[in-house]
């Protein structure tokens, strides 16, 4: 590990200007994030010419840009940190089982200036354009800086959600008052006091948003299209003790997590929901509800392919929002019902529903007060204007493909990504695409990518990326693509297993539900991280046989 500290400050590192020749690279890096961050060290420390791009002014992916009040992890923060370095582990600290986002951005800088990561990035920097060349066998990247980079291999570390999206709702532009976006929120503080603040969005983002400012706003309107199920995160204070168990335990801790389903150490069980009685399923939903979290996902087998079992843990769930809030109709507003518990992204909460039994806040049901539009002064909504001072979007992301689908990439013969995934996002081990030759993803749409840890996606990703890499180098490769057949297999699996799941039985942004005009589908990997390596491990072996190569020019010159 390079122990080289670099200054605190992200600096600008000089960039060929426009009209200059392009820079020879071997790895061009697209993306700030967790996974961006080890990609960089990673191909760094096997000796590659290596450049990174980060749209943000700094590293830190969607932590960067989620600074809204109420930010936080919604994974304990020992599986949301890296595996990879023993000594950051040793080094590091947590404070909270679940991290705020002030602290998550600390992890990051100290994980950045302990490995000299920072120096390696243009941050304030988009690309534009990635272009196949394919009679020289590279990528050209171009950026919104005019700048030319050619690189051996080109690494989409864009993340599932990085491009957030406005409501589909008319008239934003001629709102007069003060509109902020979640994913975009401002670096300074904001005051609440004394307005009339209105939220728009009740997933994830939403819900921390909501408890967050509820005690701070004059008044605060929550527009709500699909309420979410949220659990009680139980957040605790780490103490040193067990911080210290924790250290000496890592390494069995990382075995535990990557040999399970959600790349983690979540609890989970191999319990049937209908092999115990009634009575003992209540006792146990019991006390998953007061260990908080996401225990309760993880308290029967069965919980996403029987949707009966699903009906009794959501109707158990629905019953403690009725016990929470005070007013009946509120309460009855705020369940969740048309869609299966845990089939929407599961969100964590520490105060949401008790939020709602103060006076100064009020639900908006835009199932049977639709929003009709932004007006000068508010929202206008079926019956009425609501008059605000500030409007908050929490209206998510157009998520897993927007990164990828939001500039040029153009593979062999011309061809764009956004014809290739014109009827949904197709890919090897959401990892490589036929006809894109040497351009790997991490956390790719055809993953596991929102369904398990995304930090143990993302280093299983980058390390399989480095070893096809070495692979090559060892044997006078120069590119290398999966088979339109390996590809078809992979996507055909990934169909087969996800119609089980009851993930395709909600509208959401796992399965592009909150974009307009984007195809649905479930496209994700649902057989589980473990699995998932296998099959990656499984690809690897005996010479990548799912892959086509072509051999170096040198080398057949030879």
């Amino acid at each position: 590990m390079s122990t080289e500290r670099s200054n605190d400050t992200p600096q600008q590192h000089t960039a060929p200007g426009a009209g200059n020749a392009p820079k020879r690279l071997d790895v061009v890096v697209v993306g700030g994030g967790f996974g961006g961050m080890y990609a960089i060290y990673k191909f760094r420390e096997m000796g590659l010419r290596i450049q990174g791009f980060e749209a943000g002014g700094d590293l830190g992916g969607v932590w960067y840009w989620n600074r809204y009040p109420g930010a936080r992890v919604d994974l304990p923060s020992i599986d949301y940190s890296y595996s990879f370095s023993p000594e950051i582990e040793q080094e590091w600290t947590w404070s909270e089982q679940f991290a705020a986002q002030p602290e998550l951005l600390a992890y990051i800088d100290f994980v950045a200036k302990r490995l000299s990561l920072r120096e390696h990035f243009q941050f304030n920097t988009r690309v534009t354009s990635a272009a196949w060349d394919e009679a020289r066998q590279l990528w050209t990247v171009i950026t919104d800086r005019g700048d030319a980079y050619e690189a051996s291999y080109c690494i989409m570390a864009t993340g599932p959600l990085s491009i957030p999206k406005d409501p589909e709702i008319p008239g934003i532009e001629r709102y007069t008052g003060r509109l902020l976006r979640a994913g975009k929120w401002p670096h300074e503080p904001v005051s609440f006091a004394g307005l009339r603040v209105g939220v728009i969005g009740t997933g994830s983002t939403g819900i921390q948003i909501v408890q967050e400012i509820g005690p701070q706003a004059g008044e605060l309107f929550v527009f709500q299209r699909t309420p979410s199920f949220t659990m009680p995160m139980r957040n605790e204070t780490l103490e040193p003790d067990y911080v210290a168990e924790v250290k000496r335990h890592y390494a069995g801790i990382r075995e535990a997590a990557r040999n399970s389903a959600v790349g983690g150490v979540r609890p989970q069980s191999t319990r049937a929901f209908f092999s115990v009685t009634p009575n003992q399923r209540r006792r146990l939903l019991d006390d998953a509800w007061k260990n908080g979290g996401l225990a309760m996902l993880g308290t029967f087998t069965d919980l996403m392919v029987n949707a009966e079992a699903n009906e009794h843990v959501a109707e158990f769930v629905r019953g403690k929002i009725g016990e929470v809030v005070n007013d009946p109709d509120t309460a009855e507003k705020l369940k969740p019902r048309g869609y299966p518990i845990f089939a929407r992204r599961p969100c964590l909460d520490s105060s949401y529903y008790e939020t709602y039994n103060r006076p100064n806040v009020h639900l908006v049901d835009c199932f049977s007060d639709p929003i009709l539009e932004f007006t000068e002064k508010g929202i206008r909504t079926q019956s009425g204007e609501v008059e605000l001072d500030m409007i908050i979007l929490a209206t998510g992301y157009d998520g897993l493909t927007g990164a990828l689908l939001a500039f040029d990439v153009i593979g062999r013969q011309g061809r764009k990504l956004n014809e290739k995934w014109q009827d949904g996002p197709r890919s090897y081990l959401g990892l490589m695409m036929e006809g894109f030759p040497n351009l790997f993803m991490t956390t790719g749409p055809n993953g596991p990518a929102a369904l398990a840890n995304i930090i143990r996606i993302s280093e299983n990703d980058v390390d399989w990326i480095a070893a096809a890499i070495t692979h090559m180098d060892n044997n006078g490769l120069s590119t290398i693509e999966p088979t339109r057949k390996a590809e078809d297999g992979w996507m055909d699996l990934v169909f087969r297993i996800c119609q089980r799941s009851l993930i395709l039985k909600a509208k959401s942004w796992w399965v592009g539900a909150n974009v307009k005009d984007k195809p649905q589908g479930l496209t994700l990997f649902t057989g589980g991280f473990q699995k998932y390596q296998e099959h990656c491990a499984a690809a690897a072996q005996n010479g990548y046989p799912a892959f086509v190569f072509d051999r170096a020019k040198e080398a057949v010159a030879a």
